[in-house]
């Protein structure tokens, strides 16, 4: 408890400290569950301080947009949900720790059953006290193809209950009183905690779960459980390639492919890896009551390395180069054509700039400005440069790419059905539907772009004004 807390035991903590305390809770809990996440943070964090160690410039990069304090925060967890009400009170849930539904992502048409939103804080000065964000699913029971076996887990679902009572009330008070006291955020923390955790007993008989499982294993993942269990939490890497080289030798067993764009000086978006789900018992409930021991696969460790965010523009071209990647390598890649597809990748994304400057300059990705101690000097002798090229040129503002905050659904389909078998469907045909998930969710997901443009805007605004300029284009 902070000292001011303690002075005022009524005053309300920032959502952002909220957020972190959970963050913080959500590690030590999934390290308990999952030991291996701990081997997987010790050999990212080694990867990290090598990676600093080699590329004095990167360190300098993060030290000056502040990602240096960020890096070794929790980074993301997944969680996956059953129905619409559970949807609407996570997004309450969130909302107490200042986190927002950013982005749709429709990850059906790569033959995961599920569309999705990532829950994170939106503005950079929160992002910098805590990046800590949920990419959230909730299953499409209209795809289940069986129509009996989709009302029996509708009726399975709608029975259960994923949120403790009092952490209905705590989310309750928030709302009404504007935010929690420090003694509310610690039981809050607490109680939300219990939404996420493991259970080894299932709510299915085995053979129901089967069933479940043969429609799609991730079906049987949320609608067999008391609850959506963390599926994995992921930490930020400098070098995924590393990391990945990395995992075998710490007993870890890494994806074929890392998701994502290719290798690059100038990382762009996001890349993905992970190591397989594990087999973990779990207990069947048998129509007598009894239980009957069997397995469940789910649960697994991700390492993510993130680049600047792009522009629509630089998105499209993005976009075009992942799919003209595909064609040429037909399709996803998995184990035996890995190297292949790599390879296929790598050559197409030539066509895409591998310079900041080149990314600055033609609009591909966006960035954060600063005024620099040349500019400051510069202004009091009379001498700045006027607009906001001669500006950077003079070194008198400089620009650091902004962070890429958000996901990829081919991405994330691709780690999920990395953890599902590779007997996992291909795709549920064109079936994107952002309207019926905000109807859901109780609220509409924001444009990661815009909060982008707005915080690319926002440091822009703060040149003008501390240099005492007009407002840039």
């Amino acid at each position: 408890m902070s000292v001011q807390a303690a002075a005022n035991p009524d005053a309300l903590v920032s959502p952002d400290e909220i957020r972190a305390q959970f963050s913080r809770a959500m590690s030590a809990m999934y390290q308990a569950e999952v030991p291996l996440y701990g081997t997987l943070l010790e050999l990212v964090s080694e990867a990290n301080r090598q990676a600093l160690a080699r590329q004095p410039q990167l360190a300098e990069q993060l030290r000056a947009t502040g990602e240096i304090e960020r890096l070794d925060m929790e980074r993301h967890g997944a969680i996956r949900l059953g129905t619409a009400a559970e949807l609407a009170t996570m997004r309450r849930l969130f909302a107490v720790m200042g986190m927002q539904p950013v982005g749709y992502y429709d990850l059906a048409s790569a033959g995961v059953p599920v569309h999705s939103t990532a829950f994170r804080a939106t503005h950079e000065a929160a992002l910098q006290h805590s990046p800590f964000r949920v990419f959230t699913s909730l299953l499409r029971l209209e795809l289940i193809e069986n129509a009996e076996l989709r009302e029996l887990a509708r009726g399975i679902l709608e029975q259960r209950n994923i949120f403790t009572p009092r952490t209905l009330q705590l989310i309750e008070r928030a709302e009404v009183a504007g935010g929690l006291t420090a003694a509310e955020a610690d039981e809050f923390v607490q109680q939300a905690l219990e939404t996420f955790r493991w259970h080894r007993e299932a709510t299915v008989s085995a053979a129901l779960y089967q069933q479940l499982s043969a429609q799609h294993k991730l079906i049987a993942d949320v609608v067999a459980f008391k609850g959506p269990h963390i599926n994995h939490l992921t930490p930020r890497t400098l070098d995924i390639d590393a990391v990945q080289a990395g995992m075998p030798g710490r007993g870890i067993n890494p994806k074929a492919v890392i998701e994502g764009p290719p290798p690059r000086r100038c990382p762009i978006l996001l890349r993905q890896t992970s190591f397989k789900a594990l087999q973990e018992p779990v207990t069947f409930v048998e129509a007598d009551g009894s239980g009957a021991l069997g397995s469940h696969t789910a649960r697994f460790g991700e390492i993510e390395q993130r680049g600047v965010a792009l522009t629509a523009k630089g998105r499209a071209l993005y976009d075009r180069l992942l799919e003209a990647t595909r064609k040429v390598a037909g399709g996803a890649p998995d184990e035996a054509g890995a190297a292949a597809y790599m390879a296929t990748l790598s050559e197409q994304f030539q066509a895409f700039p591998d310079d900041y400057a080149s990314l600055r300059r033609q609009q591909l990705a966006y960035f954060r400005y600063f005024v620099t101690e040349q500019g400051r000097a510069a202004k009091a002798r009379g001498e700045l440069a006027t607009d906001l090229e001669a500006l950077l040129a003079a070194g008198q503002v400089q620009c650091e790419p902004l962070v890429y905050e958000d996901f990829l659904p081919v991405s994330a389909a691709g780690i999920f059905q990395s953890n599902l078998g590779d007997d996992a469907r291909d795709s549920y045909g064109a079936s994107a539907n952002r309207e019926a998930f905000e109807r859901d969710l109780g609220a509409p997901v924001l444009d990661e772009l815009a909060l982008y443009a707005e915080t690319q805007q926002r440091s822009l605004a703060q040149c003008a004004q501390e240099l005492g300029l007009a407002a840039f284009a």
